[in-house]
């Protein structure tokens, strides 16, 4: 018999929040608990300021005596040990020494195998602009909290209040995170809900970004080797982009957006230490990636904010984010704004016969050679393939092979994507290319994105992790791919696989009008029924066309199951 541990759910990871108490219920501990409840955590807590305050304002603060916030971590320690902890208020210099003290006690129980994340949300000024702590409490903080913060997130007034100075520009935004990290932090996210715009000598180019809610992230992370880089890359600087909404009941939004961060990186690490449920997105979740996921979250919240009192409401604590309308973009200026690659409408999606959008196929073959770009350009029910060379590392006959096959393919009046190799792409006049997140840097860096506008070329993007999903958006791409949904052996992958749940999430997250690629292990005719009616709108496939016995009624009963 199953004993009841067996049979029981899996635990939430546990995140601590040691902040203050907001009487009002919107921001602080209260806010803090429901946001960790929101994200999949299990909401410890330790107060370390009392708050007399409403939605109007804070009309006083008290620090409880050193020794009973000491008595609250001890017991939580020794019990409840975490995966994430969110710091907050921290009211006095004792106060800041103590929690010093215990994160460095907690640093020491765990391991680089099994890491406890730490965020801290320096509150230092009251929404009104009232000076919650005094200056000996800052240095404490900066002294002996610092060291032990994987992130601190502080909006635009704290960041001038740490910097001792103001931020009127991107750059300066840019320049004031790289002296931040510099004090001790481990990564900086410069929230900017408190928009640049708002600088009376703001220039047209930032103006015209009033619409937009832009963040700055930026982390002393090890880059990755050059060839590995992404653009979701925090160690390079990251601007993550959404949709600004027109509200004043924002009270509370820096305590749930820590809150959420620290939930995210503590699912993340939860997911990597269990062996029997690893799942591709959720064990990938690092800084980047729970950056977007609490921006999302906190703009959820801020969209359905309400007014209680007399002053501005709280953000609503909501769900883990499920909408495209509030999850972000990663951008590569943060005063400009993109244009879109050519767009194409998914198979399921409503026709409109005088658009003269493109239709994506249901399938996407994806092989290697001219004879099988032959074989499927010819079989009834093809309309896209990928053509993926691997065997090859010589330019010139790399050319030519695709040269061959986008003769093939037009003959046919098939389109073609080339995976990765742009510049043969747009030689031969292709329809497309696929590239995945490192060589999406490469084309960018090397001019290739404008290349592929200039001629007019459609442009899909592998995505692995919430990072790399929130970098595709902000490129505006013709469609967005997510793999592996199954263990595959086709390919050599750095992810484990995302399962049928993630396969839902993406879909929510991804703009409607941008269609939605899955691919690895799509191997059988029922694994890609699943992936429709998980959210698919189509399948790139390898083994089930090229192992078919029967090729066109293979690509037939394909066709049929995303129907």
């Amino acid at each position: 018999m199953a004993s009841a541990a067996q049979n029981s759910p899996k635990a939430p990871p546990i995140v601590y929040t040691i902040a203050g108490s907001d009487s009002g219920g919107g921001a602080g501990i209260q806010a803090d608990l429901h946001a960790i409840k929101a994200m999949g955590g299990h909401g410890c807590s330790a107060i370390a300021a009392l708050t007399a305050q409403n939605s109007v304002g804070v009309t006083a603060v008290h620090a409880p005596p050193i020794e009973f916030l000491r008595a609250q971590l001890d017991a939580l320690v020794s019990d409840l040990f975490p995966r994430g902890i969110k710091i907050g208020m921290l009211g006095t210099k004792e106060v800041a020494n103590l929690v010093g003290e215990v994160l460095k006690e907690i640093k020491e129980k765990s391991n680089d195998s099994s890491r406890v994340w730490v965020v801290l949300d320096p509150v230092m000024i009251s929404t009104s602009g009232s000076k919650l702590i005094d200056d000996d409490a800052v240095d404490a903080i900066i002294k002996n909290v610092f060291p032990y913060a994987d992130v601190v997130t502080p909006n635009k007034f704290e960041a001038e209040a740490l910097l001792g100075r103001k931020l009127k520009t991107p750059e300066d935004v840019q320049k004031g995170a790289q002296d931040i990290l510099a004090m001790g932090c481990k990564g900086v996210l410069i929230k900017g809900g408190h928009t640049l715009i708002d600088e009376n000598d703001a220039t047209s180019e930032l103006k015209a970004t009033i619409t937009y809610a832009q963040d700055y992230l930026l982390t002393n992370e090890e880059l990755p080797k050059e060839e590995d880089r992404r653009l979701c890359d925090s160690a390079s600087g990251i601007w993550l982009r959404t949709k600004r909404w027109d509200t004043e009941n924002t009270h509370g939004t820096g305590c749930t957006l820590s809150s959420a961060f620290a939930t995210a990186l503590a699912l993340g690490e939860a997911k990597r230490q269990d062996e029997s449920s690893k799942e591709g997105a959720t064990s990938s979740i690092y800084l980047s990636d729970a950056c977007c996921l609490a921006k999302a979250y906190v703009s959820a919240g801020i969209q359905q904010g309400v007014q209680l009192g007399a002053g501005p409401g709280p953000v609503v604590q909501t769900t883990f984010p499920s909408s495209y309308e509030h999850f972000p973009s990663i951008i590569a200026e943060p005063t400009s704004d993109l244009p879109a690659f050519p767009p194409m409408k998914a198979f399921s999606a409503e026709k409109s016969d005088d658009d003269g959008i493109p239709v994506l196929g249901r399938i996407l073959p994806i092989v290697d050679t001219v004879d099988w770009i032959r074989k499927l350009a010819e079989s009834p029910g093809v309309e896209d393939i990928q053509l993926r060379i691997k065997d090859e590392t010589d330019a010139s006959k790399i050319a030519e092979r695709v040269q061959a096959c986008q003769d093939i393919c037009a003959k046919e009046g098939v389109r073609l994507w080339i995976n990765d190799y742009w510049e043969a792409a747009v030689q031969a006049g292709c329809f497309g290319v696929h590239v995945g997140q490192e060589d999406l840097l490469k084309c960018k860096n090397a001019g290739g994105l404008e290349k592929l506008r200039e001629k007019g070329m459609a442009l899909g993007i592998s995505t692995h992790s919430y990072g790399e999903l929130a970098a595709a958006i902000g490129i505006k791409p013709s469609y967005i791919s997510l793999g592996p949904i199954f263990a595959t052996s086709s390919k050599k992958v750095g992810f484990d696989p995302q399962g049928l749940g993630i396969l839902s999430k993406w879909r929510d997250l991804i703009p409607p009008s941008i269609p939605f690629v899955t691919i690895g292990g799509i191997n059988t005719i029922e694994a890609a029924i699943s992936n429709k009616q998980a959210g698919s709108d189509c399948i790139a496939v390898i083994g089930a066309v090229t192992k078919a016995e029967n090729l066109p009624e293979r690509i037939q009963q394909l066709n049929e199951a995303m129907l």
